[in-house]
């Protein structure tokens, strides 16, 4: 995968899951609520990384370009968010304020993004199922993790929908794991 391609559609990932979010409230009665939920899910932005990371080879590049693909969709993000079509306006104080309200997205993004990428990259390369299992049960567990805090996720087909996609990478991290090992 190019680079600059990962980079655009990380760009664009981030962009896009914050414009969802801004849907819910703003008369798109298509979108009521579950547009606002689906953007409000963490784990994808795991499974960013971890896809950038399972398309390379060398662990430094997977963690590296996981770092980057990571911080280019919170650019997405932020600009999406600070634009014209989110009705805002660009000043000091609307920069500031979104820093500060996103900080600990931002300094987590320090360590989901190398690791996630490193995960995907090793089980690309090693068949290393660990981490991948790992991006699999945040996909898996988030619904749950949500129901126990302030904010869970309203809209049954959104964490049946995040469930399911935990369980399908997870049954193709095992499925690749022990058809490969048959083989050998």
């Amino acid at each position: 995968m190019g680079v600059a391609l990962a980079l655009v559609l990380s760009a664009a990932f981030g962009a896009g899951d914050q414009y969802l979010g801004s849907l819910t409230g703003s008369g798109h009665l298509w979108a009521a609520g579950w547009s606002s939920d689906i953007s409000l899910l963490s784990a994808p932005w795991l499974v960013l990384p971890f896809a950038v990371g399972a398309a390379q080879r060398e662990p430094r590049r997977a963690a590296l370009l996981g770092l980057a693909c990571t911080y280019a969709a919170l650019v997405g993000y932020g600009v999406m968010t600070l634009s014209p079509v989110e009705n805002a306006h660009l000043t000091v104080a609307t920069l500031r304020g979104f820093f500060v309200s996103e900080r600990s997205v931002l300094v987590g993004g320090f360590v989901t993004g190398p690791l996630f990428g490193w995960f995907g990259q090793q089980w690309r390369t090693r068949r290393a199922i660990a981490g991948a299992l790992v991006t699999a049960a945040a996909l898996c567990l988030e619904p749950l993790a949500r129901r126990v805090t302030v904010n869970p996720i309203s809209h049954r087909g959104v964490w049946l929908a995040e469930v399911a996609a935990g369980l399908a990478l997870a049954a193709a991290v095992l499925v690749r794991r022990y058809s490969s090992s048959s083989q050998a």
